[in-house]
C-alpha cells in the first residue's frame, strides 16, 4: 500500500497521527498493509500550513487549548504538549492559556515527526517530498502522480490535504503599490507598512482582527479602518466551562433521523430550545440577540461582549461547540431551502461560531475608544487614485495609503497553489467539482481532509473537525489497505 498525502499543514498532521496510532500502525502491520506514505509539500515550512508558520508573537491561536488538539478525540494533547510554557501565555480574560500561531506550528510539527517515526518503527516507509503535484491520472491499478519539476510517483492512495483558499481580490487592486493581497505572514506584509500610514482593513472577520492588532503590537500610530459590507466582527468567546451539550448533540440528531427519515434546521432549532430549557434559559431572547448582529452597531455589540465574557448563560457556547462537532454531519442532512437560508445568514453564523479571543477583543475596544480604530460598513468601491486609494461607501468618500486585504476565502475555495491539480483531478475523471464550491472524489482511492472537501457547510472547518475527518480518512486507507492484501 502506498498512500500519498499532498499538503503538510494541519490536515497532514492529523491524518499521520491517526495513521501512527499503536493499534492502527500494530494492526496495519499484522494485515500485510504498510507500505509507503510520501507527503508531497514544497513550502518552507513543512506541518504548519498558512495559518501556523513563523510570524509576530501577536498572532495568536483564536481558540483555547481543548479545542486544538489535532488528535482526535484526545482533547488533552495539545495541552499536554504545552505544558508548563502555558502559564507564560495565559488570557487573565478566558482564563486559558493563548499561544503565539507559531508556537502552535511547533506542536503540529513536533506531532507530525513523532508519528513520522512511529511508522517507520512499525515497517512503514515515510519520506517528505518538497514537491507541489500538479497532475494526477489513473494507471491500472496504480495512480500516478506528476510534480512540478517533471518527476512521477505512482501510489495506490491520494490524500488531499491542500488547506483552505485565500483572500479574493474584491476590487481587482492586485499589483497597486500599497496594496496587499494576502496578510499572512504579518511579519513580512506589515513590515513594509509606515507606522504613520493610513491603513484599511478590507473585511471585518478573524483575519482583520489579526491585522489590527498586530498593527497595533508593532506601535503603529496612523488611523486604521475596518471596511465591509456589513461591519459585523465576531463575537468573543466566553470562559469555558465543564458543561457539554447534552441535546444537541450527533446521537440526538441520529435519532431524528430515524425517526423520521430527515432532519430540518427546525428539528436543529427544536433541540437548541430543549438544551436551553434544561438550564432556564429563554431561546427566543437567545435567538434575538444573535439577529441583531447585522444590525447594532459594532461598537456597542463588541463592548457588550467584552462585558459578557463571564456571563454563566450556556446558549453561545452551546451553538459554538455543536457548529463544529455537530454541524458537519447535521449540514449533509438538511433539505436545500435550509441550507439557503443558513448560506444567507452567514455573516452572523461565522461571527458567532468563530469567536475572537478576549485579548483581541480589548486591544480593538480600546482602538476604538481612542479612535484611531474606525469600524466602516456598506464599502461599495475601493479604487486606486493618485498613488492613495479612494474609498467610497454610502456615507462618503475617503481616500487612503495603504489597504491590506483580509477578506476570509470562499468556503471549500480552490488554494492558488493547487488550482492546477484540482483541474486534473476532474478532467482525469477522478473527482468532480460540487455545486457550492470544493471537490467530491470519484475515485475511491482519492479522498479529501479539510476545507476543500465537497458538500460541507460554510463554516470554516475548526481543528477538532479536521482532526475528525482525517481518522475517517484514515480508517478508510487501512480498509483498503486490508482489501488489497486479502486480494
Amino acid at each position: 500500500m502506498d498512500i500519498a498525502i499532498i499538503g503538510g499543514g494541519a490536515a497532514a498532521v492529523g491524518l499521520l497521527d491517526a495513521l501512527a496510532a499503536p493499534t492502527a500502525a500494530r494492526s496495519g502491520a499484522a494485515a500485510g498493509t504498510r507500505g509507503t506514505v510520501t507527503v508531497f509539500d514544497p513550502s518552507p515550512h513543512p506541518w504548519r500550513g498558512r495559518p501556523y508558520g513563523p510570524d509576530l508573537d501577536a498572532v495568536l491561536v483564536n481558540a483555547p487549548p481543548a479545542i486544538m488538539s489535532i488528535r482526535n478525540g484526545d482533547f488533552g494533547h495539545y495541552a499536554a504538549w504545552l505544558g508548563e510554557r502555558g502559564a507564560d501565555y495565559d488570557d487573565k480574560l478566558l482564563g486559558r492559556p493563548l499561544v503565539p500561531r507559531a508556537l502552535y506550528g511547533e506542536y503540529l510539527e513536533h506531532t507530525a515527526e513523532k508519528a513520522m517515526a512511529a511508522l517507520g518503527e512499525h515497517g512503514w516507509e515515510v519520506r517528505l517530498v518538497r514537491a507541489r503535484v500538479t497532475g494526477a491520472v489513473r494507471s491500472a491499478a496504480r495512480l500516478v502522480l506528476r510534480t512540478h519539476d517533471a518527476q512521477e510517483h505512482e501510489v495506490t492512495d491520494v490524500a488531499l490535504c491542500v488547506g483552505g483558499g485565500t483572500p479574493a481580490d474584491l476590487y481587482g487592486l492586485a499589483g497597486n503599490p500599497g496594496f496587499t493581497a494576502d496578510p499572512y505572514p504579518l511579519a513580512d506584509t506589515l513590515g513594509r507598512v509606515r507606522a504613520e500610514d493610513e491603513v484599511a482593513v478590507i473585511g471585518s472577520g478573524l483575519t482583520a482582527v489579526d491585522v489590527v492588532v498586530a498593527l497595533a503590537a508593532r506601535g503603529h500610530t496612523g488611523r486604521i479602518t475596518m471596511l465591509s459590507r456589513g461591519g459585523v466582527l465576531p463575537h468573543v468567546w466566553q470562559r469555558p466551562t465543564d458543561r457539554r451539550p447534552r441535546h444537541v448533540t450527533a446521537d440526538r440528531v441520529t435519532e431524528l433521523r430515524r425517526a423520521r427519515g430527515h432532519v430540518s434546521l427546525d428539528d436543529l432549532i427544536g433541540l437548541m430550545r430543549e438544551e436551553l430549557a434544561e438550564v432556564g434559559e429563554d431561546f427566543d431572547e437567545f435567538a434575538a440577540v444573535l439577529g441583531s448582529a447585522a444590525t447594532e452597531d459594532p461598537v456597542r455589540r463588541l463592548r457588550r461582549q467584552i462585558a459578557s465574557i463571564d456571563d454563566p448563560r450556556v446558549g453561545r457556547r452551546v451553538l459554538q461547540e455543536a457548529a463544529h462537532s455537530v454541524g458537519p454531519y447535521a449540514w449533509r442532512l438538511l433539505p436545500e431551502a435550509d441550507r439557503t437560508w443558513l448560506r444567507r445568514h452567514v455573516r452572523t453564523v461565522n461571527s458567532v461560531v468563530s469567536p475572537m479571543v478576549p485579548v483581541n477583543a480589548s486591544i480593538l475596544m480600546g482602538l476604538l475608544d481612542s479612535g484611531q480604530l474606525a469600524v466602516t460598513r456598506g464599502v461599495d468601491a475601493i479604487e486606486p487614485a493618485g498613488g492613495r486609494f479612494r474609498v467610497r461607501t454610502g456615507s462618503g468618500e475617503r481616500t487612503t495609503t495603504t489597504v491590506v486585504n483580509a477578506v476570509n476565502p470562499a468556503p471549500h475555495s480552490v488554494p492558488a497553489a493547487a488550482r492546477q491539480l484540482v483541474r486534473s483531478l476532474v478532467d482525469s475523471g477522478l473527482a468532480t467539482r460540487h455545486p457550492a464550491g470544493g471537490l467530491v472524489p470519484v475515485d475511491p482511492h482519492l479522498h479529501v481532509v479539510g476545507d476543500l472537501a465537497g458538500g460541507g457547510s460554510f463554516i470554516t472547518s475548526s481543528i477538532p473537525a479536521i482532526a475528525a475527518q482525517a481518522s475517517g480518512t484514515a480508517r478508510a486507507l487501512r480498509g483498503q489497505g486490508r482489501e488489497a492484501a486479502r486480494s
